[in-house]
């Protein structure tokens, strides 16, 4: 499974990064509203700049002409760009547009695995199932993405599946055990997956003994001669 961060924030791209376990980022214009005085295509263009991989970008139309319009610039703006489509109608026709101009789609608000065959007969390079949606309405959403996976793989289907509105580090095991290729992290779910308290206290037995076995018994009596 690859991780992707779901932000538009710099500083959490950049440790992320720095980490050396991100490999991509989606975002939307809710998520770059929340970055005060910052330009849409201007902050796509710099996490571009920070990340090699896949950068999610989303339209904002709800009609086809609209949506390639929105597209086509937003995919100008770096070789790594992916343009994200709402799962309707309109927006799987301009999946097919684009795809036919050789642009990178991710469709996104899929809640069945009906909506996930569509955007792969559309042509979508990826699909995002929203797990923490699903739950939140007593919906199972790893038992989505582990369906979609399994029909992809009856059918010979190439569409990514990127594990989308992750809440906790635990749908993240789930996901990727259900057969997600890709799961999209807030910054802090990222940070948890890192911990257990186990680790912790490992770390500190391991200090404490190092610095136990390189004390100088000499000077704990006060005396370099004993």
């Amino acid at each position: 499974m690859r991780f992707f961060l779901d932000t538009a924030n710099l500083e959490e791209i950049r440790k992320g990064v720095a980490w050396g376990v991100v490999s991509g980022v989606t975002t939307n214009p809710t998520l770059v509203a929340r970055e005060e005085g910052v330009v849409f295509a201007d902050r796509i263009r710099e996490i571009c700049a920070l990340v090699e991989g896949p950068v999610s970008a989303e339209v904002l139309s709800l009609d086809t002409e609209g949506m390639v319009a929105e597209a086509l610039p937003l995919a100008a703006i770096a070789p790594n760009v992916v343009v994200k489509i709402p799962m309707t109608p309109e927006g799987m026709g301009a999946v097919r547009r684009l795809t036919a101009k050789g642009i990178a789609t991710n469709v996104t608000l899929v809640f069945s695995p009906q909506q996930a065959l569509l955007a792969a007969a559309a042509g979508a390079t990826y699909v995002s199932p929203f797990l923490g949606r699903l739950d939140d309405v007593g919906e199972h959403g790893i038992g989505l993405v582990e369906e979609i996976a399994g029909i992809y793989d009856v059918q010979g289907i190439d569409t990514e599946i990127i594990a989308a509105s992750v809440r906790h580090p635990r749908h993240v095991a789930d996901a990727a055990a259900a057969g997600a290729h890709i799961a999209t992290l807030p910054f802090k779910v990222l940070r948890q997956l890192f911990d257990h308290p186990l680790t912790t206290s490992g770390i500190e037995r391991f200090l404490e003994d190092w610095r136990r076995s390189n004390r100088c018994p000499a000077s704990e009596n006060g005396s370099l001669h004993g």
